[in-house]
């Protein structure tokens, strides 16, 4: 199948209207797919469109918290929540203060000291979390007391992630990527 100029404009003319990349590929006919459709309108560069009759106008979606996670902020850097607009593209989203009324007291984030130690110092009641470049001589090891197995609790917990938790953050991180 190639894509004639007149071809090309039905589909611009259609993407345009709000029509999915299925209904597109049904009324082009000849053999399109929905996928087909889709890499077209990235080659030709065809972000923006209007909404469909029936999506009638999304909600934002609201991201549940994760368990444990906490909000670290800075005296410098005020936080910010993107202000969504109906009917915006992703280009017309302006930054706007979370908390313009009450500042969000501020968390420290405690991370262990290290003993930074050698191969040679390491034993076996060491964290043997490595620090560093191993081709640079400035190359160590945590060293802190190791609660079970070979790493200390800090190190033990970003080693060691529970499955579920490993799941959901890789889900969320592909359809981030697939946006």
């Amino acid at each position: 199948m190639s894509w004639t100029d007149e071809r090309v404009e039905q589909l611009k003319q259609h993407w345009l209207e709000g029509k999915s990349a299925s209904q597109i590929a049904n009324l082009l006919g000849n053999g399109l797919t929905r996928n087909a459709i889709i890499g077209k309108v990235h080659r030709l560069g065809l972000a923006g469109r209007a909404k469909s009759p029936s999506s009638g106008g999304s909600r934002p979606r609201q991201s549940a918290p994760q368990h444990g996670a906490r909000r670290v902020s800075s005296p410098r850097a005020p936080s910010v929540a993107p202000r969504i607009m109906r009917g915006a593209t992703a280009l017309a989203i302006s930054p706007m203060p979370l908390n313009a009324t009450e500042p969000e007291p501020f968390e420290s984030v405690v991370l262990p000291m290290s003993l930074r130690v050698t191969i040679v110092e390491l034993n076996e009641a060491m964290c043997r979390w490595p620090l560093g470049d191993p081709t640079s001589p400035d190359f160590r090891y945590c060293g802190s007391p190791a609660s079970s197995g070979p790493y200390c609790a800090h190190h033990g917990g970003l080693a060691y992630q529970p499955a579920q938790e490993r799941r959901r953050e890789r889900d969320r991180e592909r359809r981030l990527a697939l946006r």
